[in-house]
């Protein structure tokens, strides 16, 4: 019997975000799960300036979060195809221009903006390449902290009171939204909108620590939100699109245990700080576990997610960043 075809798999990572090294990280350990015997991969690297180059595999699968890496420009520059009718990329090396040959799948890992928020899905949908992941608007909404609350609680989902402000509004109305601030009670997070893996986040327990808050958020997004803090257990459920009109599919729920810390910040999702459990599945009764299941799929619904153009669509908690 003849050996079936490997899937050509174009891995895009990097990114102009300030989740670049995250991203890259990332494809290190996307690269390392993939089966060599079922899958050839093209790894596409994004400079932190923007320039799709190509990289070589063993350059890719030594990427850790231990040394933060950062690409460094290359020279090569990965071309998208022309138009719908190919599938083909191309690299320009110096002055010549070879062929990559033709991609089956688009597989973006990059994480933030100009990658996790439509942008590069937007340009997978221009010229017809099959991608992984939610589509334009799903994945727009779902990198918004400020819109994917508006569309939850739209739909009936109870979110967590919130202030979304920017810097201009903040300068105009000092005193109003100071008092919406404080509105929502302490603790309060100050977050930015459009920025994940607790990037910019800060929990804050006293009025004057506010101010510090917001200038942490500000150096990541132009809208910032100040969200009352929840007491609960932290439980998420992964959701994927149901085959051939069929209803979403939801996970087991997992269980992010805070033992030690304030929050599931950016050293416990990244480095293994100490200070936090992640428990699968976690322990709830059926009745429970089914309830979050059902919520889990209203959310994903809710944000666009079922029929997006992409090859797979996958996601997580919408806004859980």
């Amino acid at each position: 019997m003849p050996t079936p075809p490997r899937t050509r798999v174009a891995l895009f990572f990097g990114g102009r975000s300030s989740e670049h090294a995250i991203s890259c990280a990332t494809a290190g350990g996307v690269l390392g799960a993939m089966d060599p015997e079922r899958y050839e991969v093209v790894p596409v690297g994004i400079t932190p300036d923007g320039a799709m180059t190509l990289r070589a595999a063993d350059e890719v699968a030594a990427f850790s979060l231990d040394e933060l890496p950062r690409l460094a420009d290359n020279g090569t520059r990965v071309r998208l195809p022309e138009s719908a009718a190919s599938r083909e990329l191309t690299v320009q090396e110096g002055g010549a221009v070879r062929s990559l040959g033709e991609i089956d799948v688009a597989f973006p890992i990059l994480h933030g903006p100009f990658g996790e928020d439509g942008t590069i899905q937007g340009a997978f949908e221009l010229v017809g390449m099959p991608y992984v992941g939610n589509g334009v608007l799903a994945s727009a909404l779902g990198m918004d902290k400020h819109f994917t609350k508006t569309v939850l609680e739209g739909a009936g989902i109870e979110v967590a009171p919130w202030a979304t402000v920017t810097r201009a509004e903040l300068a105009r109305h000092p005193e109003l939204w100071r008092r919406r601030m404080e509105g929502l009670g302490l603790p309060v997070f100050v977050k930015p909108a459009r920025a994940g893996s607790s990037v910019g986040v800060t929990r804050v327990t006293d009025w004057p620590q506010l101010d510090a808050a917001l200038e942490v958020a500000f150096a990541e997004d132009s809208r910032v939100l100040v969200e009352q803090a929840v007491v609960g257990r932290e439980l998420e459920c992964g959701v994927l699109e149901g085959r051939d009109g069929s209803p979403p599919r939801v996970s087991v729920a997992g269980e992010i245990a805070i033992t030690g810390r304030d929050f599931y910040d950016f050293d416990a999702k990244y480095r293994g700080a100490d200070g936090i459990r992640l428990i699968c599945p976690a322990d709830l009764r059926e009745q429970e576990l089914e309830r979050m299941q059902q919520i889990a799929a209203r959310a994903f619904e809710a944000i666009g997610v079922p029929g997006s153009p992409g090859w797979t669509s996958s996601s997580r908690a919408p806004g859980s960043s």
